[in-house]
């Protein structure tokens, strides 16, 4: 059993999802406080595609790395250590931008929590729609099992 047409899947969902969010964002940030809504927009949808597409990412190559073995330690210390890694970033990112007067730093907001939010639904039905199975290697009552076994 794999996840990673689910993970693929999340990602297209994310990224179409993030793009549509960056060219509203931007139209809806220009209108509402100029050039720096609409960068804030931008910058916003992008840095959550990217932070929210890291994770799916790792994920995946975690899977590689562990040959499928999502219980091992190092699945787990990829999946972390990335997630540390953004965090560490996107304090960075933040602190660069507070009081930059070229960046709206509310239409920023608005663009990554929309992007979130989104992302969170879309992974969910990208999961609802993957059709993967809840347990794996069983055999059914007249089913050949593993090896050709009944």
């Amino acid at each position: 059993m794999t996840v990673t047409p689910v993970l693929t899947r999340a990602l297209r969902y994310g990224g179409i999802f993030a793009l549509a969010v960056a060219i509203v964002a931007g139209v809806v940030g220009l209108l509402v406080a100029g050039v720096p809504g609409l960068v804030g927009g931008l910058l916003g949808a992008a840095m959550a595609a990217v932070f929210l597409g890291l994770t799916a990412i790792s994920m995946l190559i975690a899977g590689r790395v562990t040959k499928g073995d999502s219980t091992s330690p190092v699945f787990f210390g990829i999946v972390v250590g990335v997630w540390l890694l953004k965090l560490i970033v996107f304090v960075i990112v933040e602190i660069v931008l507070r009081g930059q007067p070229w960046f709206n730093p509310f239409v920023f907001f608005a663009a990554v929590v929309v992007v979130v939010i989104g992302s969170l639904v879309l992974d969910a039905i990208a999961m609802y729609r993957a059709r993967v199975p809840y347990v794996s290697d069983i055999t059914l009552p007249g089913d050949t099992g593993p090896k050709g076994t009944q």
